[in-house]
């Protein structure tokens, strides 16, 4: 199939890499409203260039639309392109909130078209290997998650886009914080209820630079998680608690440290579990292994994982949680 990558940043460039390593892929154009980093992409992966998104969509060669752009523009563009009969796979979070989101889930409902919300995570291998672990009862029966997430920043962050909630809708619960609530469905199913706090603790903008919640999901699992845009270096750290045992998942690559999988199995008289460790040191392989089970979802005609529904359950999650922060209350969520 052709693709087009709206968005030439970090993202876009990553989605390149990932595309090009999937056989009979052809990257056909890139777009950028900066005409110099649309070049550059275009150059670096030999195809055209475009300024205007209008006119990638509506293209007749292209099939699939990768959208990389900031938030304040995915839902036009994703929604642009789903009714122009191209298969998406959009950046999360998928818009600025719940109103975008469903924007675009039912766009791709009404133009019988296959939508991806890029949730690359799961497809790290030590939460993949987690999961499945659970999966097959290692853990025994699933009680408690806790999750931390975090940036070192670096200085001028108030500038950046991330920080106006024009552009983004929000701050770091959108940012990191998306990631670590769909982790949480995947791993334990539907977030029922939320409590949590959104606060500006540091840095001088409109949005939160942390978050703190508390999630009762499916079947009495409780979750708890800190995504934070203070923490002062990097840091991931997924940890699952079952009957069994539990499994613990850090570090995600690169600055985030080596990726390793703790398996620790509970033993019956107590004393210091079992405990059996995994590393994956190999190159971040998440964004091909995304695009090879998107791919292979629009050639079999079925959802792909983490599809345009999740990335809408998500920001209802984050909906919830601005609530409980404006009320200091519990949420109940009342899907729609």
């Amino acid at each position: 199939m052709n693709v087009a990558i709206i968005g030439c940043g970090l993202i876009g460039r990553k989605r390149a890499v990932a595309l090009s390593s999937y056989t009979g892929d052809s990257l056909a154009v890139v777009c950028d409203i900066d005409k110099s980093r649309a070049e550059l992409l275009a150059k670096d992966f030999h195809c055209e260039y475009e300024t205007d998104w209008k006119k990638v969509v509506s293209r007749n060669d292209v099939d699939i639309i990768v959208n990389s752009s900031i938030n304040d523009v995915l839902e036009p563009i994703t929604t642009a392109a789903l009714s122009s009969g191209k298969h998406v796979l959009c950046e999360k979070p998928l818009g600025r909130n719940a109103d975008e989101a469903r924007r675009m889930v039912e766009a791709a409902r009404k133009n019988d078209r296959i939508l991806k919300t890029g949730f690359n995570h799961i497809f790290h291998p030590a939460l993949w290997k987690a999961k499945k672990m659970l999966d097959d009862g290692a853990i025994g029966k699933l009680l408690t998650i806790r999750a931390r997430y975090g940036h070192g920043s670096r200085p001028g962050m108030e500038k950046e886009w991330r920080s106006s909630k024009s552009l983004c809708g929000g701050g770091e619960l959108l940012d990191q914080g998306v990631h670590v609530i769909d982790l949480i469905r995947w791993f334990s199913g539907e977030v029922l209820q939320v409590y949590g706090k959104a606060e500006t603790k540091f840095w001088n903008i409109e949005v939160e630079d942390n978050a703190f919640a508390i999630l009762t999901c499916r079947d009495a699992v409780t979750a708890i998680f800190h995504v934070s845009w203070t923490n002062w270096r990097n840091i991931f750290s997924f940890e699952v608690f079952g009957t069994k045992g539990y499994l613990s998942i850090n570090g995600l690559g690169g600055s985030y440290g080596t990726e390793t999988l703790e398996f620790g199995k509970r033993k019956p008289e107590g004393g210091k579990p079992d405990i059996e460790t995994f590393e994956f040191e190999a190159a971040d392989t998440s964004w091909e292994s995304e695009w090879v089970e998107f791919r292979s979802a629009i050639n079999e005609g079925r959802q792909p994982l983490r599809n345009g529904l999740d990335g809408l359950r998500a920001n209802q999650v984050i909906e919830a949680i601005y609530e409980s922060n404006r009320t200091n209350a519990p949420v109940t969520l009342l899907y729609r």
